[in-house]
């Protein structure tokens, strides 16, 4: 039973399933990247369609969780940082769903010589929304040790940051073969896998300073 919430076992399940709800889709986006990477369009449109049908879910449970603090008073003197963290969590499901549709839309076309590239930089930034999805859980049992987690995602955001620069490096100084267009066009695509660890984090900025009020 979480330490903030002794007497609301429901909105803790309801917390417990709207992060979950966030982790799988930072999952999928993973794999659907991975998966137009690959060109294996079967499996991506998989990942798309169930990345989509997560994210309604986790709208969903959010205006529940939200209409709980209201009715029931919970943490009244955090209750709007409560829901704005829980806003920026929705944010990292919400943007993973629309990079993910503009690859179905736009289909770039990655030279297969960056697929490494784009793919090392999606996992990077995966692991910053990961790590503020385990710091979220943790806010909502043991506030105390958010720190570790807070660290990790400062970290693999500014290793995303740097892993993007690098490919807009590639891009516009060694990979001549592109025209102007073609180089824009796959500059757009790093920079909207870069924006899931941008998320993550707005997330730690709150989750920061949320734990230090909750300890007041």
């Amino acid at each position: 039973m979480s330490v903030l919430f002794k007497t609301a076992g429901k909105v803790i399940h309801r917390v417990d399933e709207f992060i979950n709800a966030i982790e799988e889709g930072v999952l999928l986006f993973k794999e659907g990247i991975n998966n137009y990477l690959a060109n294996d369009k079967v499996r991506f449109a998989e990942n798309l369609k169930r990345l989509e049908k997560v994210e309604g879910k986790a709208d969903t449970i959010q205006r529940k969780i939200e209409n709980d603090f209201i009715i029931h008073s919970l943490l009244p003197q955090h209750a709007a940082d409560v829901v704005m963290l829980l806003d920026k969590l929705d944010d990292i499901i919400d943007t993973a769903k629309e990079d993910i549709r503009q690859f179905d839309v736009e289909v770039p076309q990655i030279p297969s010589v960056l697929n490494d590239d784009y793919s090392r930089l999606t996992d990077i930034s995966v692991s910053a929304a990961e790590a503020a999805i385990s710091a979220a859980r943790v806010f909502f049992t043991e506030p105390t040790l958010i720190k570790d987690y807070v660290h990790k995602i400062y970290f693999y955001e500014r290793e995303a940051d740097k892993l993007a620069n690098d490919i807009k490096r590639k891009l516009f100084q060694e990979m001549d073969e592109l025209d102007l267009a073609q180089k824009i066009h796959l500059r757009y695509f790093a920079l909207h896998i870069e924006q899931i660890s941008d998320c993550a984090e707005v997330v730690a900025d709150i989750l920061s300073l949320l734990s230090i009020k909750v300890m007041l």
